[in-house]
């Protein structure tokens, strides 16, 4: 979870003047809509498909038959849905492995199940047989479950036709900006930018592009909108979810060259580096400085910064110093069109504008590629106690998590310990 999700992006002038959110995610040309509207489809249809009832396996039949009415002749009462209690949905889906040029890429079922209270009918029919019903089911059994499930077949990714294909022309335009070394086609180096960490998902993408400069970013981004080319903006690659890696045959910017820590502000604790700083390296200098980075991973020596802004990463840490929407002070963004979004402030309250940033905290490199970033760092603790405590149940976690805040204080910054 610290790498940007692909792909960008809608160029920013198809925009409306009023940029509401959703009309934005509707229109931008991103692998997570890629992925969206074949589980909005089948899941369409599977709604509006005739229900085939499951069948029911031999330890539920005492359930089945708890839901059945008598056969006496006599009809039922009309259930009085308004008191049969609550209902439970649950939905799950993943991806499948895959691989360009071999196998489709596919989207796994997506699942919902729904579940209802359903009364017994001992309600109606001859009163031997209710006394009978009665004696044999306790009020604490007196409803049973009903199961329904929706279920979308796999569907394949096809690449959008209004995305150009990859050609020499654009690589000698890269190999301009970037020079030699920032334009990849090795295919070995390839080749490791295309799979995620998992081994998962497998992209088949033929570039791979290591821009060093915010300049280098904006103008590759403004080429590849004109050119309809489409992008996949990554970090450190640590991500498990394959938001990182190409779909189909996408243009890879990787952003591990930009690693210079540009500022610190030793007084009030604020860095401000680019966005391909990793995360351990950004650690280690601030702690240097009787600080530390308010976000730890598992990933930390790998991951970058940059990555880790735009998927909201959390980390071990997330309990005292919170989500990275209160921490980030300042971004600078690339959109698209290669238009740079300054908004590399240090101030920890700012009421000049709209503040934007947090549109691309979280936004996973859907809105446009973070650059820069400026970021609140807590003082390092002069001392650390560890605690190893067992509780019995979910609710005595919460009475020691209130504990510990009430009797071990907050920080200079307001937050829990």
């Amino acid at each position: 979870s610290c790498s940007c999700k692909p792909s960008l992006l809608t160029p920013v002038s198809e925009f409306p003047s009023r940029m509401a959110l959703p009309s934005l995610l509707s229109h931008s040309r991103t692998r997570s809509s890629v992925l969206r509207e074949p589980l909005r489809q089948g899941g369409l249809r599977a709604l509006l498909a005739p229900w085939d009832p499951p069948s029911v396996h031999p330890h539920d039949r005492a359930a089945e038959r708890a839901c059945t009415p008598p056969s006496t002749g006599s009809s039922p009462p009309p259930l009085d849905w308004t008191r049969l209690g609550s209902r439970t949905i649950s939905s799950g889906a993943g991806m499948s492995l895959t691989q360009y040029g071999l196998t489709n890429h596919t989207l796994t079922s997506q699942r919902r199940s729904y579940w209802t209270l359903c009364p017994q009918h001992s309600s109606f029919g001859p009163p031997a047989e209710i006394a009978t019903k009665e004696a044999q089911h306790s009020v604490d059994d007196s409803f049973g479950v009903q199961q329904r499930t929706f279920g979308s077949a796999a569907e394949p990714i096809q690449r959008n036709p209004d995305y150009s294909v990859l050609n020499s022309d654009d690589v000698s335009y890269f190999k301009s900006i970037l020079g030699d070394n920032g334009v990849v086609q090795d295919k070995d180096r390839v080749a490791v930018a295309n799979v995620d960490w998992m081994g998962k998902y497998k992209g088949a993408s033929q570039l791979l592009l290591l821009p060093k400069s915010t300049n280098e970013v904006s103008k590759v981004l403004a080429y590849c909108d004109s050119r309809r080319l489409a992008v996949v903006p990554q970090g450190g690659n640590t991500g498990l979810v394959g938001g990182s890696v190409p779909v189909h045959d996408e243009v890879i910017v990787n952003l591990g060259g930009m690693d210079k820590i540009i500022s610190f502000d030793n007084v009030n604790g604020i860095l401000t580096c680019e966005a391909g700083c990793v995360l351990e390296n950004l650690s280690t200098f601030v702690e240097n400085e009787g600080f530390i980075m308010p976000l730890d991973l598992g990933a930390k020596g790998s991951c970058q910064i940059g990555g880790n802004i735009s998927t909201n990463a959390g980390g071990l840490r997330f309990i005292r110093y919170g989500s990275l929407h209160g921490n980030v002070l300042g971004l600078e963004v690339v959109l698209a069109n290669g238009t740079v979004l300054d908004m590399l402030t240090t101030l920890r309250k700012d009421n000049t504008g709209y503040d934007l940033k947090h549109l691309f905290v979280g936004s996973e490199g859907s809105l446009g590629i973070v650059t820069k970033v400026s970021i609140l760092t807590p003082a390092k603790l002069p001392s650390t106690n560890v605690a190893f405590l067992s509780c019995n149940d979910y609710m005595s976690c919460q009475k020691l998590l209130l504990a510990a805040r009430r009797s071990l204080g907050y920080d200079a910054f307001g937050r829990s310990s």
